[in-house]
């Protein structure tokens, strides 16, 4: 690391003999006097500063003695979602000076980083490389505006903090590094308060806490364990409560008082540096600095460590169920997907079922708002169908339509309900579907909801909650095989299995070759592969499939052949078709995943009957 520079080590030096007083919320004051929810409160260092600069000087009065420079989502990434992505530079150096003409020599300033959000609706994840592009462009105007310490906060991801704190050590300035907690002294991501310190501790945190997440009891408790896991410096910013919307307003009900009485709780258990996030104003922070004056950092006890209980194995259930994969390797098996309807009469989809039972298939696949349009529930109906036929389902459960709360209480619901066997899909995104006024959520990816079905059949939510009993999915991925190259996917495809998948259903082959490829790249990794068939049935059909489905892939010559035909003699094209791509992989494929479109059932029972067919 560099020399520190005299107001950096300054703070340290302050921070061993005395609890520093950090500053409240931004937001929160912008807010209430008057700047509306939809304004870019980063921006407002260039459109508005006199605002921004009256914030920072009432906190200076009321007793802070650090500022937090308004850049909280001063990034690349949220900045590119306005057009703004320009303007990075200015608006965190101008941040930057704001806050330091009001401190003064009086009052530290902290450079405000906060974490890098995927932008809303997208399914992706920010590649590494990119985050820490985007983290050095924002830290780098910070330093260059004249901070004397940076402070991450609110960051969920270990990983992204890990990238700021490695910026920081290279431009020479202590970090403050403070995740959120969310259940059960647990990030987002399920580290636990002890071993999110070792962690931080190892990656060279000045000072290591939290902050936002929750309010001023539930922090405390993350601070007292997380004091004894590390022996650096802890900071506490905690909300002001949980807020309540009231006459079009949102309002923290936590008096300040309060808040003051648990900042002394939390320096007692070590913090050395204490202010305040969501929801809390100069008066919080006034009641905080009079109940601290004097008071100097707790002695703490030498940091332990602290395992996180596992749960024993004896506890997680062993009996093997059934599943639509027991005839694997000894007959090719057969799944079908059926798409739920748009109303609510699902006599079709129930007929359809029954066909398809009578005739041996081995399950039947159950889409969710394929192409994003609204359809009905696929949990309920997948119940209702085996119910009615005995035949399992494979229920689609994509990251689209529910947040991560929405996720976890559907699929224990599913679990409920007796469903066994689900794929997880990252789903469409709504622009797909052109359902007006319905947004993406993509709170995961499908990654990252493996990861969530796995941990469910260990005990446990996302988040490390224990959940009194374990799950039994059976869970599934999807597979596109359908791109120039298919490393990527095949990249994606062991992260999906390592996550949890047990089967694998590709998105429809139309062409030998990248039928031969698939088979031949997917056999190492052991998993069943499921190859995706989608009869075609027309000229327009196969142009739009091609043109405007995402995943699917038709090559010329297959085009070529369904030009110019429809009615029967196009779906008899599209059915000679999908009939020699089984023959070509007959007794290379263990199984079949096929989807009839339109609803056709009776091109799936033909398939189904090619395929069972003896050699």
């Amino acid at each position: 690391m560099k020399t520190l520079n005299p107001r950096s080590a300054l703070f340290l030096e302050r921070l061993a003999e005395e609890v520093i007083i950090g500053d409240g919320a931004m937001g929160t004051l912008l807010y209430s006097r008057g700047v509306p929810l939809d304004v870019n409160f980063e921006y407002l260092n260039l459109t508005s500063p006199q605002q921004v600069l009256q914030v920072h000087r009432d906190y200076v009065a009321a007793g802070a003695r650090l500022l937090e420079t308004n850049t909280f989502g001063a990034n690349g990434a949220v900045l590119a979602a306005i057009g703004l992505e320009k303007k990075v530079g200015a608006i965190n150096e101008a941040g930057a000076r704001l806050a330091r003409e009001a401190a003064g020599e009086l009052c530290f300033v902290a450079g405000s980083v906060g974490p890098l959000m995927r932008p809303r609706g997208e399914a992706q994840e920010i590649p590494p490389t990119q985050k820490e592009a985007l983290l050095a462009e924002q830290m780098e105007a910070l330093a260059q505006g004249g901070v004397d310490l940076f402070i991450l906060e609110t960051f969920a991801s270990l990983a992204d903090l890990e990238l700021a704190l490695g910026i920081a050590a290279r431009l020479g300035l202590p970090a403050v590094a403070q995740m959120a907690f969310i259940e059960d002294g647990r990030t987002r991501e399920g580290l636990s308060a002890e071993e999110a310190a070792r962690r931080l501790t190892q990656a060279g945190a000045t000072v290591l806490g939290a902050n936002c997440g929750s309010g001023p009891r539930e922090l405390l408790k993350v601070l007292e364990r997380m004091a004894g896991a590390t022996d650096r410096p802890l900071s506490a910013f905690p909300n002001s409560g949980f807020p309540q919307y009231l006459d079009g307003r949102y309002i923290y009900l936590a008096t300040p008082d309060y808040f003051a009485a648990m900042a002394r709780d939390m320096a007692g258990a070590g913090a050395s540096l204490i202010g305040g996030c969501c929801g809390t104003t100069p008066e919080h922070i006034r009641a905080l600095a009079g109940a601290l004056a004097g008071v100097k950092p707790a002695v703490r006890p030498r940091a332990r460590r602290v395992e996180t209980p596992v749960r024993p194995e004896a506890e997680i259930p062993s009996a093997r169920r059934r599943t639509f994969l027991d005839g694997w390797g000894r007959r090719p098996v057969v799944t079908v997907e059926l798409d739920p309807p748009r109303g609510l009469d699902c006599g079709k989809v129930i007929e359809a079922a029954r066909a398809l039972t009578a005739a041996g298939v081995d399950a039947i696949s159950l889409a969710e708002n394929p192409l994003a349009r609204i359809r009905m529930g696929n949990i309920a109906l997948a119940r209702k169908i085996e119910e009615d036929t005995g035949t399992p389902v494979i229920v689609h459960v994509t990251c689209r339509d529910r947040n991560l709360i929405g996720l976890h209480s559907e699929l224990m619901g599913a679990h409920l309900l007796g469903l066994r066997t689900l794929l997880a899909v990252t789903g469409d995104p709504v622009s797909v579907g052109g359902e007006g006024g319905a947004t993406s959520v993509f709170d995961l990816n499908s990654i990252g909801l493996l990861e969530l079905l796995s941990a469910l059949n260990a005990g446990k939510s996302l988040l490390g909650a224990d959940l009194g009993g374990c799950s039994q999915f059976l869970l599934g991925a999807a597979f596109n095989p359908n791109l120039p190259s298919m490393d990527g996917q095949l990249r994606r495809l062991e992260k999906k299995i390592a996550a949890g998948a047990r089967f694998v259903q590709t998105q429809p082959v139309y062409s030998p070759q990248i039928l031969d490829e698939l088979l031949a790249r997917t056999a190492p990794l052991q998993v069943p592969v499921l190859v995706g068939l989608l009869p075609l049935v027309s000229e327009r059909n196969a142009e739009f499939l091609h043109n405007e489905v995402p995943g699917i892939s038709l090559p010329d010559g297959v085009r070529a052949r369904m030009k110019g035909k429809s009615g029967g003699a196009g779906a008899a094209e599209g059915m000679a078709i999908a009939g020699e791509l089984v023959e070509g992989c007959r007794g290379r494929a263990g199984g079949f995943y096929l989807m009839p479109p339109f609803g056709r059932v009776e091109l799936a029972l033909e398939l189904m009957a090619l395929i069972r067919r003896e050699a």
